[in-house]
């Protein structure tokens, strides 16, 4: 039996500069912030006013940070995903999601935490959320595992879909993991079967789907859940068929060659929408999500809004076609710049998304017939 809670609203969480931690290309960042800092508290102690001086290096440490991140390497990248203060799914369900009711289980094992889903409201929509759920403290991120999911958080989300579909309820997939949790247990109970099946569901699931990636994509624990009529991602997040760290230590043996490999994965948003693997880059604010998490929710919100509108105004089987369609379309790869956006504005034509469509609906009468 499925068990339901609320998470009731909470008031959105104060950000100030001295709360933020400084990643390592950020050291001329920390530097100014240390004089800033000192500024103020040689200005009390000494009752002198230094507000001309102060105001000049804040202009300063904005116009550095601007600088910085507006050429982040793949790398630094990364490192911005990971920020330990970034915004994490519980708190996008506080500050974009309205009415939020968590769905617990999968009927089969057990309620994996690593996972989250429940009815919410986003903007004027009712929606299934499924997000990727690192966690907040020590004890949080264990119980979550880090954000990687088992099997039968997996089967969860494919139960939560279904049921979504069931009602007409557009689905909203928050990506942000490391990938699946690599355990025995896990391998003994089917992870590669939960996130295969997953990704055939997702395929034909006759209900509008939105991906987000919100913080690290990483290998089939991202797609369980990334298969979508639309699929966007922050502008400091990352999509990667495997970790930096992963790719360095099986091509080089050494993770000391993360900063190669992750040039090499082309794991970005930018890359990504150049290779037409994704369709959409939400924009954050100068210096990360974590800086100003409420700007952030508010374009996420506003993302969200506009493409479900946009999904809802088309038949469901015009709708499942063109995902079937674009899928197929995945992978191409072009030696020529322009050829790449050349192929970005093409849209699958009315006969492929038709069958497309037929395929997929054979598809779903063999399965129901063999079950």
């Amino acid at each position: 039996m499925t068990n339901t809670s609320t998470i009731e609203p909470q008031a959105k969480p104060a950000q100030n500069q001295d709360a933020v931690s400084f990643l390592e290309f950020e050291k001329p960042l920390q530097r100014i912030h240390h004089d800033i800092v000192e500024m103020e508290r040689e200005a009390r102690e000494s009752r002198c006013d230094l507000t001309a001086d102060i105001k000049k290096q804040r202009t300063r440490f904005r116009t550095t940070m601007r600088r910085l991140y507006s050429n982040l390497t793949p790398w630094e990248t990364v490192m911005v995903a990971r920020h330990p203060k970034r915004p994490l799914v519980t708190d996008y369900l506080k500050m974009v999601f309205r009415d939020f009711c968590e769905l617990h289980g999968d009927r089969t094992f057990a309620d994996d935490r690593a996972l989250i889903t429940g009815f919410a409201r986003v903007g004027g929509h009712k929606v299934m959320v499924i997000g990727h759920n690192k966690g907040k403290d020590i004890k949080e991120r264990m119980e979550c595992n880090f954000g990687c999911a088992h099997p039968e958080g997996y089967r969860k989300a494919l139960l939560k879909m279904r049921m979504a579909e069931k009602y007409g309820v557009p689905v909203v997939c928050l990506i942000d993991t490391q990938g699946a949790y690599p355990g025995i247990g896990s391998e003994e109970r089917g992870i590669a079967q939960a996130i295969a099946v997953n990704l055939m569901e997702m395929s034909r699931l006759r209900t509008p789907i939105v991906s987000v990636v919100i913080g690290e994509g990483g290998s089939g624990g991202a797609l369980g859940i990334g298969v979508a009529d639309r699929v966007a991602m922050f502008q400091n997040s990352f999509y990667s068929v495997i970790s930096p760290e992963g790719c360095a230590a099986i091509l080089w043996k050494t993770a000391d060659k993360r900063k190669h490999a992750a040039e090499a994965l082309k794991l970005t948003s930018k890359s990504l929408t150049k290779l037409n693997l994704i369709d959409e880059i939400i924009p954050e604010p100068i210096g990360g999500a974590h800086r100003a998490p409420e700007t952030t929710a508010a374009n996420l919100e506003k993302y969200l809004d506009t493409t479900l509108h946009t999904l809802k105004r088309s038949r469901i089987e015009t709708l499942v076609g063109r995902r079937a369609a674009r899928l197929r379309n995945l992978g191409n790869f072009f030696e020529d710049p322009s050829e790449v956006a050349s192929t970005t504005k093409t849209r699958p034509t009315r006969k492929s998304v038709a069958r497309s469509s037929r395929m997929s609906h054979r598809m779903g009468r063999r399965s129901a017939a063999k079950v």
